[in-house]
């Protein structure tokens, strides 16, 4: 499965070259979700304190607002710019310099200048940030998206016609042996392809996304436990650092436990049920050239009876895992805004503030999640993994393979 492409001289600019590629494309998608993640902070934090201009009833025209050049201010938000760039890892940093970038063209500061309230002006400045942020996230979204297609596909290639050198030259009657080569060799390749991006931007995500909410998770805990006195019981939180990071990890870990066990026994429904796929289409495909000798009522019955006993079972188990997957993913929302609650009440954290730390946690807790919001799709490559390897047991795979090395 792996070796007909990773370890074939033939496929190895492809395998390789392929590969980093894409991972250079999920690095681009991830520095930009850093910086809109920046933008969050900026673009609530002007909606929550807008200037509100009158308008005089004796005249329709709008008084222009000038952009107070105040020097001090803007060297103060460069200089906190400048430390918050210092502190960024190796992922954020080119996040950051690109999004203070903007800001110092649209703003002539690397960062947001605080002020009482802000005008339109900033309003519409701030989106045409975003969309600066946006349309080159959509192109990179894009073409990885195409070129990762296409990738899974030349895997494909690779194992097709692998596996075809060897099934050719096996006198047996393998099972199965055309939906094997035709249509799981693609699923496979599509699969890991699709879940190994996902587990890397996963980890890509984590890498950017963990320092941000742990560095604001100081300004949650100080809100949350400030009237905390050293004989109450949760005393001890007050002097956790990166509170919501433990949060988001225990969520994940207690939904992925929770997971396993609801979905046990699907792995091996997807297998069965794939088994009684292909004896009903074996035998529709014995029927195009002899329907006197196959397809007849009492077989084609008796084989979808078994098909649909499946299908039930599969729908019934199925049917449980998403109630609870979906009860999941609805209730984990609320949970950031309930531990930021007494701290934007108490008018110690702004707006922008709890957009940010909201956006943060929910990449982090995303990507814990990996496992959870990909077990249907895991679920399947499982069974998948156990038929292809059935089938390279059967044309003796691995064996033909080493003889042909040596």
């Amino acid at each position: 499965m792996f070796s007909s492409f990773f370890a074939s001289k033939k496929w190895a600019l492809w395998a390789y070259l392929g590969l980093f590629l894409l991972l250079f494309f999920l690095y681009m998608q991830t520095s930009l979700n850093v910086a809109i993640n920046s933008w969050y902070s900026d673009f609530y934090n002007v909606l929550q304190k807008p200037k509100i201009e009158l308008l005089d009833s004796n005249t329709t025209q709008k008084a222009e607002e000038k952009f107070e050049n105040n020097a001090s201010l803007i060297q103060e938000a460069n200089q906190k710019a400048q430390e918050n760039f210092q502190k960024a890892n190796f992922i954020n940093k080119g996040a950051l310099y690109y999004y203070q970038s903007l800001l110092e063209y649209f703003f002539n500061s690397r960062a947001m200048i605080e002020k009482e309230s802000y005008s339109a002006s900033d309003f519409y400045a701030l989106i045409l940030v975003f969309l600066a942020i946006a349309i080159p996230y959509v192109l990179i979204a894009t073409i990885n998206i195409y070129f990762a297609s296409v990738y899974a596909f030349k895997w494909r290639e690779a194992m097709t016609f692998s596996y075809l050198k060897f099934w050719k030259n096996k006198d047996d009657n393998i099972e199965g042996s055309s939906q094997r080569i035709q249509e799981d060799t693609y699923n496979f390749s599509k699969i890991v392809e699709s879940l190994g991006l996902s587990f890397i931007r996963a980890l890509m995500t984590l890498v950017a996304f963990i320092p941000i909410l742990w560095t604001l998770s100081d300004v949650v805990s100080k809100a949350l436990f400030a009237n905390l006195d050293e004989s109450s019981s949760f005393y001890f939180l007050k002097n956790i650092d990166g509170l919501l990071v433990y949060v988001a990890l225990l969520i994940s870990l207690g939904g992925l436990i929770v997971s396993w066990f609801v979905g046990i026994k699907l792995p091996g429904l997807e297998y069965n049920n794939q088994k009684a796929e292909a004896a009903f289409r074996k035998e529709l495909v014995y029927a195009e050239d002899n329907r006197k000798e196959y397809a007849k009522n009492e077989t084609m019955i008796e084989l979808f009876t078994g098909l649909k006993f499946n299908y039930k079972r599969l729908f019934l188990h199925y049917g449980y895992f998403n109630i609870w997957l979906i009860l999941f993913e609805q209730m984990i929302v609320i949970v950031p805004f309930l531990i930021m609650a007494p701290g934007l009440f108490a008018g110690a954290i702004g707006l922008g503030i709890v957009m940010q730390i909201n956006n943060a946690f929910d990449q982090v807790r995303s990507s814990f999640s990996v496992f959870i919001t990909n077990w249907t799709t895991i679920t399947q490559l499982r069974s998948i993994h156990k038929r292809l390897k059935e089938f390279e047991k059967n044309i003796e795979y691995a064996k033909n393979k080493n003889k042909n090395h040596l």
